[in-house]
C-alpha cells in the first residue's frame, strides 16, 4: 500500500470540525480512503450495507476490473493461465504468488497427490447421512470435521502446519465431494488413484465402480480442470469474506473452509449455474423460446434470465469466453450437439448476443451459463454443481485465509451497525404488560 499525497477531507454542515483521511493507492484499480480512525475523531461510523464501497482488507492475490471485464491472478490474465496451465500450477501460483518451474510444479503436484486420501474412520461419517442429503450439507459437516483428525497442523500462527492445512485441503476436497455423490447414488466410494491427474483423479472417484475399467477421458477432464482453474478465486466475494472473517476469530483452517462452503451453498452465491440449467429445463424446448423471452422483457412477469449478466462484470465475463469454448468441446466429443437441452441453451445463446434488449443491457451470458452445461454433459448431477464450485474455490479461500493470517494489519472482523431499535426503557411489571 502506497499512501497519497492528497488526502480526502470530510467536512459537516453542523458546523463540527473536518477531518483528513489518508489516500492510499493499490498498484491498479481505485484509491482508498482510510476511515480507521473516524469513529475515535467524530463519534460516526460510514453506513454501507453489502459493503459495496468498502475495502475491507488489503490483498495481493485478485484482482477483477468489472467494467474491462477482467480477471487477473497474481498478476495473470485469466484468458492465459486457462490456455497455459493446469489447476494444481494455478494452485501453486495463488498460494505462493510465482507460477511454479518445472521441478517444482512436480513436487507441488505429487505432494498434493499423496494427501488425496481421508482417514479411513471418516468413510463411517457418512453412515450418519440420509442418502437423500443435499452434498453440500455433507461437505459442510465433513470438512468441518477434519479438524478432528489433524491436531498436527492447527498452529495457525506457524507458518508450516498452515502449509499442511492447506495442502491436505485441497487434496482432500475431490475425494469428500466424490464420496458425497457415491453415498446418495449408493455406489461403493473409490478410492483416489496416484497415477491420475487432479482431475482425471477426481473424475475416476465420481464415474468408476468396481465392476469395470474406467476409461479416462482427456477432452472430458481438461474440462473439469478449466471449470476448476476458472471458479479458483474472484476476489473479495461473500464466501470469501467468510472465510476471511471466521479467520479472523483464530479459528482453525477446516473451520473456516467449511464457513465458506455454508456461504457458498446460498443460492445468490454459489447456486446460480443449477438455476440456470433449472430455467434451461423450464423452457423446454427451442420453440418455447420466443415466449419466455417476452416474459423476462416483461417486467410484471416476474420471470429472470438466469446466467445471462454479473454483478461485477459490467461487460463480458472473461471467463465465460473460456468456458463456451470448453463447452462446444465438450458437446463435439460426447455427440450432444443435437440433444434437446443443448440445442435449446445453443439458441438462447445466440439471441441474448443478438437481441437488442439484452444487449443494450449487457446480459451477455456468464460463466454459471456454460459450466452448467457443460457439467451436465460430463454426468455430474445438478445437486452437485455447488460441491464442484466448492472444490474450485478451496485454493482461493486458502491462499486468502493464509494472506490474512500473516497481514500485521489483520484483527477480528466486527462490522458496526446503525441501530434503530428502541431506546432505552425499563421493564414493567408482569401484570402491566
Amino acid at each position: 500500500m502506497n499512501i497519497s499525497d492528497t488526502k480526502a477531507t470530510l467536512s459537516f454542515s453542523d458546523g463540527s470540525p473536518s477531518v483528513d483521511m489518508p489516500i492510499y493507492k493499490g498498484t491498479i484499480g481505485p484509491d482508498v480512503i482510510d476511515i480507521r480512525k473516524l469513529y475515535g475523531q467524530t463519534g460516526k461510523f460510514t453506513y454501507d450495507p453489502g459493503f459495496m464501497s468498502t475495502a475491507a482488507c488489503n490483498s495481493s492475490i485478485t484482482y477483477i476490473d468489472g467494467d474491462k471485464g477482467e480477471l487477473l491472478y497474481r498478476g495473470y490474465p485469466i484468458e492465459q493461465l486457462a490456455e497455459n496451465c493446469d489447476f494444481l500450477e494455478t494452485c501453486y501460483l495463488l498460494l505462493n504468488g510465482e507460477l511454479p518451474n518445472a521441478e517444482q510444479k512436480a513436487t507441488f503436484s505429487d505432494t498434493v497427490t499423496k494427501h488425496t486420501m481421508i482417514h479411513e474412520q471418516m468413510n463411517f461419517f457418512f453412515r450418519g447421512f440420509r442418502r437423500d442429503a443435499h452434498p453440500m450439507s455433507v461437505l459442510v459437516g465433513t470438512v468441518g470435521a477434519l479438524a478432528s483428525f489433524y491436531h498436527d497442523s492447527l498452529d495457525i500462527n506457524d507458518a508450516k502446519q498452515r502449509e499442511i492445512s492447506a495442502i491436505r485441503l485441497i487434496a482432500k476436497l475431490p475425494t469428500l465431494v466424490a464420496m458425497a455423490y457415491k453415498y446418495s447414488i449408493g455406489q461403493p466410494f473409490m478410492y483416489p488413484r496416484n497415477d491420475l491427474s487432479y482431475s482425471a483423479n477426481f473424475m475416476h472417484m465420481m464415474f468408476a465402480n468396481p465392476c469395470e475399467e474406467y476409461k479416462v477421458n482427456d477432452v472430458l477432464v481438461r474440462a473439469l480442470d478449466r471449470i476448476l482453474i476458472l471458479h479458483a478465486d474472484h476476489e473479495q466475494n461473500a464466501s470469501t469474506s467468510t472465510v476471511r472473517l471466521a479467520g479472523s476469530s483464530g479459528a482453525n483452517p477446516f473451520a473456516c473452509i467449511a464457513a465458506g462452503i455454508a456461504c457458498l451453498w446460498g443460492p445468490a452465491h454459489g447456486g446460480a449455474n443449477e438455476a440456470a440449467l433449472t430455467m434451461l429445463k423450464e423452457i423446454g424446448s427451442v420453440e418455447n423460446i420466443p415466449a419466455f423471452i417476452a416474459k423476462v422483457k416483461d417486467k410484471n412477469s416476474g420471470v429472470k434470465l438466469m446466467g445471462f449478466g454479473h454483478r461485477v462484470y459490467k461487460n463480458f465475463d472473461p471467463r465465460a469466453k473460456l468456458m463456451r469454448e470448453t463447452c462446444h468441446e465438450v458437446l463435439e466429443e460426447l455427440g450432444l450437439q443435437e440433444d434437446p437441452l443443448f440445442k435449446l441453451a445453443m439458441e438462447l445463446e445466440r439471441i441474448a448476443l443478438e437481441d437488442e434488449y439484452f444487449v443494450s443491457r449487457k446480459l451477455y451470458p456468464n460463466v454459471d451459463f456454460y459450466s452448467g452445461i457443460v457439467q451436465s454433459a460430463l454426468g455430474i448431477p445438478v445437486s452437485l454443481f455447488t460441491g464442484i464450485f466448492a472444490m474450485a474455490r478451496t485454493i482461493g479461500w486458502i491462499a486468502q485465509w493464509n494472506e490474512m493470517i500473516a497481514d500485521p494489519e489483520q484483527k477480528i472482523g466486527r462490522p458496526r451497525q446503525l441501530f434503530i431499535g428502541s431506546p432505552v426503557r425499563d421493564v414493567p411489571s408482569l401484570d402491566k404488560r
